[in-house]
C-alpha cells in the first residue's frame, strides 16, 4: 500500500499556532510593559507607559471571546487581562484620568477591553455613560477612523446611548470606496481600524455594509501582497484581520503560510524586514505590537475559519 505524504496544514491550523506562540510571548515579556513606579492619571507619554497592557488586554479578551483555544492558552489569555487590570488600578488609574480629562478618550478605549471579558470599575462606568451622553463629546472632532474606535469602544463597554453608524461609515475613507491604488501606509491603518470598529473585531461582520464586504473582497489580496512585498509585517497581519472581520472570509492558505514563516520561535512576529534587537526590552518596544495584531489576527481566523480545507 503507497502511503501519501501528508497535505499542507489547514489555514486554521496555521492560525491558531500562530496565535498560541505570539499569545505565549507576550505573556512571558509582560513585564516588559509594568507602569514605571509613581505613574498616575496624568501620562505624559501613554503610548509608551499604558498603551501596551490595553493592547496585550485586547489581544487576551478576544482569545477569551472567541473560547477555541486550548485551556492552558486560556489560562494564559486570563493571566494577560489581570496583569494589565492589576498595572492598572483595578481601573482606578482609568477613573482618575477620565475623571481629570473629560475629552480624552483612551480610558474608555482601554476598558472596553477588559469590560469585553466581563471586569467592571462601577465608578468609571457611571462617569463613562454620563460623559457619553453629553452633546460635547458627541461633537467633538475626530478623525472618522477614530470616531468610529471611540463609537465602538462605548458600545461594547455598554456606556453608548445611540449611534447613527452608517453616517459614521460614510465619512470614512473606505466609506467612500475611493480607487483602491491611491491607498498609502496610513490610510491603510485607518481602513483596517475602519473595519475592526464598524465590526467588533469581526463579532459582528454584518456591521459592514455589502459594498464595503464586496470592495475588501476585490482589493485586500492586491494590498496585503503590496505590503508583504516590502515586508511591512504589521500592517499584513492587520489586513488578514480584515479579512476575518468579512462575513465570508477569502481564507487564502498562502498568505497564512508567509505569516507563519516570518514569526520567530519565540513567538514575535517582526513589524518589517529588519532584524529584531537582541535585547529583550528593546525588543519588546519594537515588535510589541505586530506581535499582538499576529495574536488577534491567529485567533480570529482560526474561530472564523473552523470549517475551512487544507489547501490543495
Amino acid at each position: 500500500m503507497t502511503h501519501q505524504p501528508p497535505g499542507p496544514p489547514s489555514v486554521r491550523t496555521v492560525a491558531h499556532g500562530i496565535a498560541a506562540s505570539a499569545l505565549g510571548w507576550l505573556h512571558a515579556n509582560r513585564h516588559h510593559g509594568a507602569l514605571p513606579p509613581g505613574t498616575t492619571a496624568e501620562l505624559a507619554d501613554p503610548d509608551s507607559v499604558y498603551k501596551p497592557l490595553g493592547e496585550s488586554a485586547l489581544a487576551g479578551s478576544l482569545v477569551l471571546r472567541e473560547g477555541l483555544a486550548s485551556a492552558a492558552d486560556l489560562a494564559v489569555a486570563r493571566e494577560l487581562l489581570s496583569f494589565a487590570w492589576t498595572q492598572l488600578g483595578e481601573g482606578d488609574l482609568l477613573y482618575e484620568r477620565q475623571l481629570r480629562y473629560m475629552a480624552m478618550t483612551d480610558p474608555l478605549e482601554v476598558y472596553t477591553h477588559f469590560a469585553r471579558a466581563g471586569y467592571r470599575h462601577e465608578r468609571l462606568h457611571i462617569l463613562l455613560t454620563h460623559l457619553h451622553g453629553l452633546t460635547s463629546l458627541r461633537g467633538a472632532e475626530q478623525m472618522p477612523n477614530r470616531r468610529l474606535a471611540v463609537a465602538n469602544a462605548a458600545r461594547t463597554a455598554g456606556v453608548d446611548h445611540g449611534l447613527d453608524w452608517p453616517t459614521l461609515t460614510r465619512a470614512t475613507w473606505l466609506g467612500h470606496t475611493p480607487e483602491p491604488w491611491a491607498i498609502d501606509w496610513m490610510t491603510a491603518y485607518s481602513v483596517t481600524h475602519t473595519v475592526f470598529h464598524l465590526t467588533d473585531w469581526g463579532a459582528r461582520p454584518e456591521g459592514l455594509p455589502d459594498e464595503l464586504q464586496d470592495y475588501l473582497m476585490t482589493w485586500l489580496p492586491v494590498w496585503i501582497d503590496v505590503w508583504r512585498e516590502i515586508q511591512e509585517w504589521d500592517l499584513v497581519a492587520e489586513l488578514l484581520i480584515v479579512d476575518s472581520c468579512l462575513s465570508e472570509p477569502r481564507c487564502d492558505p498562502g498568505e497564512w503560510a508567509v505569516l507563519a514563516a516570518v514569526q520567530r520561535e519565540d513567538g514575535i512576529v517582526p513589524r518589517d524586514g529588519r532584524p529584531v534587537p537582541d535585547d529583550p526590552e528593546q525588543a519588546f518596544r519594537e515588535h510589541h505590537h505586530t506581535t499582538v495584531v499576529a495574536a488577534v489576527a491567529g485567533t480570529l481566523a482560526a474561530s472564523r475559519f473552523r470549517g475551512a480545507p487544507a489547501a490543495a
